[in-house]
């Protein structure tokens, strides 16, 4: 596709870049679209290139010996991936899979690397993105290491509602997220996270209307992951 710099001007890494540089980016990248399903980035895989996510969403997961999905995050238009890869020269450490169809630039790795070292603003961008990067996995480890699996499903349904936003003691997830997703998001069984959204749902802490996931007692459910939290 043809490169232009209008497409990464969404991007908060690139924001106060010189538009002159943008310019020089956007002739440097290899410009992708995707469809929904497909494979963007393989585990262990030898390629580099930085993945700037123009439209469309991406998961970064990956499946053990087993086949079970393991989700590390969504992402969407604006953000980035594949930096990992090209920061230490090492292989993947996840697959990347299309939630729908949309476009990504891919930027060699040599020429991400180029651009720290000659743009301070997006350099101290990179670093806080590795330092939220390790303060979340982090926060993951003590969760899968302290938390029984109802709890871990409480946890996730509580970020969820955070993420779709509160207001007056409720949230509206929409879509309602897959209950196989969510398993893969706490590293579970679809079964657990089925049988838990129903128990809650009889406590009225959770519901369903018009293909949404209804958090009808915030405060509730915050109470019940802080107190679990307080007393690992």
């Amino acid at each position: 596709m043809a490169p232009s710099a209008l497409g990464l001007r969404g991007f908060a890494l690139l924001d106060g870049v010189a538009p002159q540089k943008l310019d020089e980016l956007a002739r440097q990248c290899a410009w992708r679209a995707f469809e929904s399903g497909q494979r963007i980035i393989s585990r262990e895989a030898a390629d580099r290139d930085v993945y700037l996510l123009v439209g469309g969403r991406v998961r970064v997961t990956a499946y053990s010996a087993d086949g079970r999905q393991i989700t590390f995050t969504d992402l969407a238009a604006g953000e980035i991936f594949g930096d990992l890869a090209a920061i230490d020269e090492r292989p993947r450490s996840a697959d990347v899979l299309a939630l729908d169809s949309g476009l990504v630039a891919c930027l060699p790795a040599a020429e991400f690397r180029r651009l720290i070292v000659e743009e301070p603003l997006v350099a101290g961008r990179v670093l806080r993105r590795l330092a939220s990067l390790v303060r979340r996995l982090s926060a993951r480890v003590f969760d899968l290491s302290t938390l029984g699996v109802q709890n871990r499903i409480h946890a996730e349904l509580l970020r969820l509602a955070r993420q779709a936003g509160v207001a007056r003691n409720a949230a509206r997830i929409e879509p309602a997220p897959k209950h196989a997703d969510m398993a893969a998001q706490v590293s579970t069984y679809r079964e657990q996270v089925t049988r838990e959204l129903s128990a809650l749902a009889k406590a009225g802490v959770v519901g369903k209307r018009d293909g949404a996931l209804l958090v009808l007692d915030f405060m509730r459910l915050e109470s019940m992951v802080r107190d679990v939290k307080l007393g690992a």
